[in-house]
């Protein structure tokens, strides 16, 4: 679902593999495909946690900064693939997004 997203590359980042769009991350996926850090706002996050915190916890890294790590087995299929949307659609630059035909955040 992810390399579907406009732009977006796949690349080796330690244990995980990176999804990235103009060489900026947004997503990446542990090499066990167990869970996956992605990108969100902090309100996004602490929302995430609050409603399923079996699925969702702030990513050990970069949580401060609002990214979520995910358990993937634990999560619901729709919600990591909004979530990974919103993630590139705050990541791509503006032009991209909306030559997508998404809104720009």
């Amino acid at each position: 679902m992810v390399l579907t997203l406009p732009e977006v590359e796949q690349r080796q980042h330690g244990n995980h593999i990176g999804f990235r769009v103009r060489d900026q991350g947004f997503a990446y996926l542990c090499a066990d495909d167990s869970t996956m850090l992605v990108k969100a706002t902090r309100e996004e996050q602490a929302a995430l946690i609050e409603d399923d915190p079996r699925a969702y916890k702030k990513a050990r890294t970069w949580g401060r900064i609002g990214w979520v790590q995910v358990r993937l087995r634990k999560a619901h299929e729709e919600e990591v693939a909004d979530l990974i949307t919103e993630a590139w659609r705050m990541t791509a630059p503006p032009q991209i997004v909306a030559n997508a035909g998404l809104t720009v955040i």
